[in-house]
């Protein structure tokens, strides 16, 4: 039963709560936006949080966890060519039936969402549940994260260009002084901190949370004065979610076939299925927040927000059915 318990409690603490948080975020900003001088002040502190959120990143991530795993580089491999090139394949190669299922904003956000790094928490919190390799999972999912931060916003140049709304040269610029800067300053304060950090994770964890809470407030308070829900029917944000799932099954497909195909044990491929077809939120909404002008953000934002409530519902009933010793299909 101990599956079931991990499963309730990442639940509880993760997905029926997180869930309602974002969707009481996007409330507010449709029913109380942020407006004038407000909407200013609001924004520049978004970009604070943002930076404060990836010095906690760099404070929590030990250096050990992330180069522990190295030497197993075919799994690693394997997981970096499923996040950083597969998902961005499936994007563009899919474009005619997304874009049917969506309308041009909304398969910017579909794509966008291709092109970001994997989880970290509910990655290794899934690859645990099922048994997997979750030492080589910590540094997978670690890996991609610090990797995403590089090639997330050259997949953007490569396949939106000047669709992003803004110079290339500076994204890259605004997400050093944003992510990479802060980052590494987290890793340098690691040295007096770790045992700080180590005792306080949860509390940090919420901080995540709380972070990606306020820039959904302020990315979605900007497309509710631009008229954001008014181009967004029932039947397109149905459409939506079904363009998503078809994003996920087939990464979840295509990185199960690949752990067998590749001779990979069952732990391992776990690992491969877990770690390689996830995409970021937490990542993802700093980041669409920097790359994309405030009037596109909120509708690069949604698609994300959706495709991560599948991907953690979906990967629920994964992780238990192979716990449960149900082959991964």
């Amino acid at each position: 039963m101990s599956f079931l318990k991990k499963i309730y409690h990442f639940y509880e603490k993760h997905l029926d709560g997180f869930t309602l948080a974002l969707l009481l975020a996007v409330a507010l900003a449709v029913l109380f936006p942020a407006q004038g001088q407000g909407y200013r002040i609001f924004s520049f502190l978004s970009k604070l949080i943002v930076a404060s959120l990836f010095f906690m990143h760099g404070l929590k991530l030990s250096p050990q966890n992330l180069w522990a795993g190295l030497t197993h580089w075919r799994l690693h491999v394997v997981i970096v060519l499923a996040t950083f090139l597969l998902f961005p394949l499936l994007g563009i190669s899919l474009k005619p039936i997304l874009l049917k299922l969506s309308n041009q904003d909304l398969y910017l956000g579909l794509l966008f969402l291709c092109l970001l790094p994997s989880t970290v928490q509910s990655s290794i919190a899934f690859t645990s549940i099922a048994n997997g390799n979750v030492a080589a999972a910590v540094c997978a999912a670690s890996a991609s994260s610090l990797l995403g931060v590089f090639i997330t916003p050259v997949w953007v140049w490569l396949t939106l260009g000047t669709s992003s709304g803004g110079s290339f040269t500076k994204a890259i610029v605004d997400l050093c002084l944003q992510l990479v800067l802060p980052f590494a300053l987290g890793q340098l304060a690691r040295l007096k901190l770790a045992s700080w950090v180590e005792r306080r994770r949860k509390l940090i964890s919420y901080t995540d949370r709380l972070s990606v809470l306020f820039i959904v407030y302020v990315s979605f308070s900007h497309g509710t004065e631009t008229g954001l829900w008014g181009t967004l029917s029932w039947p397109i944000f149905f459409a939506l979610v079904v363009a998503c799932a078809i994003i996920l099954a087939l990464a979840l497909s295509l990185t199960a076939l690949a752990g067998r195909k590749l001779g990979f044990n069952q732990a391992d491929r776990v690992t491969i299925l877990f770690c390689g077809s996830k995409k970021s939120l937490v990542a993802g909404v700093p980041m669409a927040n920097i790359i994309f002008p405030p009037g596109l953000a909120s509708s690069i934002i949604l698609p994300l927000m959706v495709f991560h409530q599948l991907q953690l519902l979906t990967c629920a009933y994964l992780a238990r059915q192979i716990a449960l010793r149900q082959p991964i299909e």
